[in-house]
């Protein structure tokens, strides 16, 4: 063969026929040589400068300011979950300004821009969460003054293209009123002025949904600029906080008597959990979604581990199947969505999962947080999206979400239990979590789901001992299998006494 031949892959294909069998015999043959007939031409070799030359660009959704984004394309063709981006009452910010369904709330955000720039707006009431807060006499032109000044940085965090037919006016204007509507709604809610927004009980509610869209967000500087006028020191902060935090604040404890003695247990042989102390970012955060994405996660937890080719398998299924293999299931005392641990106790394990109210607002809430985990340059620990796909997990049928309820993990206004095992199911279609979340209790719980040993006993336990009358049942016939042993035992004894008297 000529040394000057290119590599050559030849492949011959022989049939032939074996006893008692049917093949196809391929052969393969690799020739080699040493060519160089296929040299780089100068173009070639440009481009290859070229590449050289991006080394250290930004990787693809690095940016160097927050912008406020629309939903991506790819969560916006699932028809059934369009209705939970739209704002349903007010509209906030360029995206849905002008829309004439939300015309009616235009008019209120004047009347709440004034009312926020008068000191007696702040007077609290019996039933508001906080108590008086520190303000500053201010003009409403010093307000609107302060939102002008800042209007060419806060153009800068929108795609160009969606406000280049807002005039600087228009756009300090459209900003200074959504701004003023935020915290005043915000500062009503929490010192208990309710009657002070004049709106109708359903207004005041689909308003609160309609701040946490991701198309509805108004960029934090300017609520920063309104705060810094309007509070003194941190107040405004400690305000909104408050806010974000009361409308997720953790239900009652069930106090029965059975429940104390094992959260006790629990509490003295477990891992400590503290009561969820939320993790708010020093700098100023994007916008108010981000915030409450930030009280919800705690990103350490998603460190270290995982793996992208390993995926999402697992042998398990469902909270049920989890169950009848020994893993029982607890409400934690933190609200965080990060914060699931599993613990084993030789025989049985507990999983122990933050609770979470489902109504009418969830599913729009976690979408739009899905929606903003899958936004460019946010946080790429997807906390939300893999809690989501955590939760699918564990949620086929009603059965699963009954169990979940009766244990104080769900809290279901939204109505039957059927319901929101299909919102869960809907909400995690085509989710991809992150590999390195809850990595460690994945494994913990496929460790226990393979242990055969544990899983005889649990099955046993659940079909001899699945109701306090089996049990009674059992602790009887022990007791009266004692007895027999110990009357045969003492029986044998006067027998033996009866048979061998004493000095014989």
């Amino acid at each position: 063969m000529d040394k000057q031949s290119t590599k050559e892959t030849m492949i011959t294909r022989e049939e032939g026929r074996c006893i008692g069998n049917h093949q196809d015999e391929w052969n393969i043959t690799i020739q080699e040589s040493n060519s160089d007939s296929h040299e780089i031409s100068e173009n070639e070799s440009q481009w290859l400068k070229s590449l050289e030359k991006s080394r250290g660009y930004p990787t693809i959704g690095s940016s160097q300011k927050p912008k406020i984004y629309m939903v991506p394309k790819m969560h916006r063709e699932i028809e059934s979950n369009v209705r939970c981006y739209e704002p349903l009452v007010v509209a906030l910010g360029p995206f849905h300004h002008g829309k004439s369904k939300l015309q009616p709330m235009e008019k209120y955000k004047e009347m709440m821009a004034i009312e926020f720039a008068d000191q007696e707006s702040t007077e609290p009431k019996s039933a508001g969460v906080l108590s008086r807060l520190l303000t500053n006499s201010v003009s409403i032109d010093e307000l609107y003054k302060k939102v002008k000044n800042i209007v060419p940085n806060v153009r800068e965090c929108y795609a160009l293209d969606l406000i280049k037919d807002y005039s600087n006016e228009e756009f300090a204007q459209m900003m200074f009123l959504d701004g003023c509507f935020i915290l005043q709604y915000i500062l009503c809610l929490v010192t208990g002025n309710y009657k002070q927004l004049q709106m109708k009980s359903h207004d005041i509610v689909f308003i609160h949904r309609d701040l946490f869209l991701l198309e509805n967000q108004l960029p934090f500087e300017v609520l920063h600029v309104l705060m810094s006028c309007r509070f003194k020191k941190d107040e405004g902060m400690r305000m909104i906080k408050t806010f974000i935090s009361s409308a997720h604040a953790k239900p009652p404890r069930n106090h029965g008597l059975i429940q104390s003695i094992k959260d006790f247990f629990l509490d003295f042989f477990g891992k400590h959990e503290g009561e969820g102390a939320y993790l708010i970012k020093e700098e100023n955060p994007a916008h108010l979604l981000e915030i409450l994405r930030t009280q919800l996660i705690d990103p350490n937890v998603f460190s270290e581990g995982g793996c992208y080719l390993r995926g999402e398998w697992c042998s398990y299924r469902s909270a049920m199947e989890l169950k009848k293999a020994g893993i029982y299931f607890r409400r934690g005392k933190s609200r965080r969505l990060s914060d699931i641990e599993f613990n084993s106790f030789h025989c049985s394990a507990l999983l122990t999962l933050p609770p979470i109210t489902i109504d009418d607002s969830t599913k729009s809430e976690l979408l739009n947080l899905v929606a903003y985990e899958a936004c460019p340059d946010t946080p790429d620990d997807f906390g939300i999206t893999s809690y989501l796909c955590f939760m699918d997990s564990l949620i086929d049928h009603a059965e699963d979400v009954k169990e979940l309820r009766s244990k104080g993990i769900l809290l279901n206004f939204l109505g039957s239990d059927q319901e929101v095992a299909d919102l869960f199911n809907e909400i995690a279609t085509d989710l991809v979590p992150n590999p390195h979340a809850f990595v460690g209790v994945k494994d913990k719980i496929e460790n226990h789901y393979n242990n055969k040993g544990k899983i005889w006993i649990a099955e046993w336990k659940n079909t001899h001992f699945n109701n306090p009358w089996t049990i009674f049942a059992f602790i009887a016939a022990i007791f009266v299998i004692g007895l027999e042993v110990t009357g045969t035992g003492l029986s044998g004894i006067q027998t033996y006494f009866a048979v061998h008297p004493k000095g014989s």
